[in-house]
């Protein structure tokens, strides 16, 4: 008994220090990003060819899920809330749900499978076939080229992206809700005043702001140490985005923790 006892507290030990040591790996990695950014914002074409890679490209399946989270949630509000409130306060209920929790929670996650895959996969593939090498003999810092560009447009891009897929769901939610339950537009908006607070798009712009961050982040950590050919990249891109989900959801905890 002493040695399963002795055995399971060793395993739980050397996960937890591992993880110790990644997450304070992360921290270094995170502060080398920062300290090229002088550099980078002078080459800032690098910036915006990111931006439009990153951002403008994740449009369409931001668009396509939207219309999904506001039609499902004007149903999850009608079915919880239809003995207990009327139906004239969908709109407050759908809208303080997409504003401070289904907007950018539901965008982070969505662009986490498409844009941290992404920039893991590009950065690891970079590594394997020995480019990153090859730029750092060049005296080309890394950090500066490929790496901050990607965490700036991230950072940047992360609220724009989670304000449209919240206006596209708030309309998805009012269209369903003219059609399927017979609500008049007016009142759905009339309603989504009431509960309104300039706070909420607050909390929901942090919170893009720390998820655009936290994804891009995930995505050049993972890539750059990719190591083991071709399987390593695949294995980069699954940690890189296991890692930014389980962050996405730590953090979320964090700004509602700091800002409710």
């Amino acid at each position: 008994m002493k040695n399963v006892v002795n055995e399971f507290a060793d395993d739980v030990g050397g996960v937890t220090r591992v993880q110790v040591e990644r997450l304070g790996d992360l921290t270094l990695f995170f502060w080398k990003i920062v300290l090229a950014l002088p550099s980078t914002f002078r080459r800032f074409h690098l910036i915006v060819e990111q931006m439009l890679h990153l951002g403008v490209s994740s449009l369409p399946i931001i668009l396509m899920s939207s219309l999904f989270v506001g039609a499902v949630s004007t149903w999850q509000v009608q079915y919880i809330f239809s003995s207990a409130i009327p139906l004239d306060f969908l709109g407050a209920a759908v809208g303080k749900a997409v504003f401070t929790e289904l907007g950018p929670v539901f965008t982070a996650l969505i662009v986490t499978g498409r844009i941290c895959a992404k920039v893991a996969a590009e950065v690891g593939t970079m590594r394997v076939t020995e480019q990153v090498d090859a730029m750092t003999c060049l005296s080309l810092d890394p950090f500066t080229y490929l790496l901050a560009p990607r965490m700036v447009a991230g950072v940047v891009m992360q609220p724009i992206l989670t304000i449209f897929s919240s206006v596209v769901a708030i309309m998805s939610a009012q269209l369903l809700a003219q059609v399927a339950l017979g609500l008049d537009s007016a009142d759905f908006y009339q309603s989504l005043k009431w509960l309104f607070r300039v706070q909420d798009v607050v909390i929901c712009l942090v919170k893009a702001f720390v998820f655009g961050g936290v994804i891009t982040l995930s995505g050049c950590y993972f890539g750059y140490y990719t190591s083991g050919g071709a399987v390593g990249v695949g294995v980069s891109t699954r940690n890189s985005v296991v890692a930014a989900m389980v962050l996405i959801l730590l953090s979320n905890l964090v700004v509602v923790n700091i800002l409710i």
